[in-house]
């Protein structure tokens, strides 16, 4: 059988949150952080048993955020299960908005590596330089999550 503590989750990853909700200076026994760190890892096998049970019914291999979600509403915890959907959606329109910023930052930083910057345009026999055009579209899946794809 495998050391009590592998079941655990790691004791100073709970001792850093305690610490986040409480005042400067304040100090979490040793004692506290035991407790608290036994009763946060039964609380995920609990709804982790649930959701995976729910997988195994459904012949799936895997747990998905959907599968923890409803997990916390069949155990009675609805107002857990609405919290983490919220907090689901800011996470994915934050990574969204995040590869976003690095497709924008790349297709800038290529401009400026390979000097395409600007193309050549010839109109009635004179050339002018002419900026390149930007080529960006916004994809939308299923779930009606987006993002800005370059065009090559």
């Amino acid at each position: 059988m495998a050391d009590k503590q592998d079941l655990l989750l790691p004791i100073a990853n709970v001792g850093r949150i305690m610490k986040q909700i409480l005042p400067p200076g304040a100090k979490v026994s040793k004692e506290a952080k035991e407790t608290v760190q036994e009763c946060v890892s039964e609380f995920v096998k609990f709804v982790t048993g649930e959701a995976s049970a729910k997988c195994r019914k459904e012949d799936r291999q895997t747990v998905t955020v959907d599968d923890i979600c409803w997990a916390l509403s069949a155990l009675g915890l609805d107002d857990y299960a609405g919290a983490t959907v919220r907090y689901l959606h800011k996470y994915r329109e934050f990574e969204r908005e995040r590869v976003n910023q690095k497709v924008q930052n790349e297709v800038h930083s290529t401009r400026a590596k390979s000097g395409a910057s600007n193309y050549k345009c010839i109109q009635a026999g004179k050339q002018t330089e002419t900026p390149t055009p930007l080529l960006l579209f916004k994809v939308t899946d299923q779930n009606g999550s987006s993002s800005l794809t370059k065009l090559s």
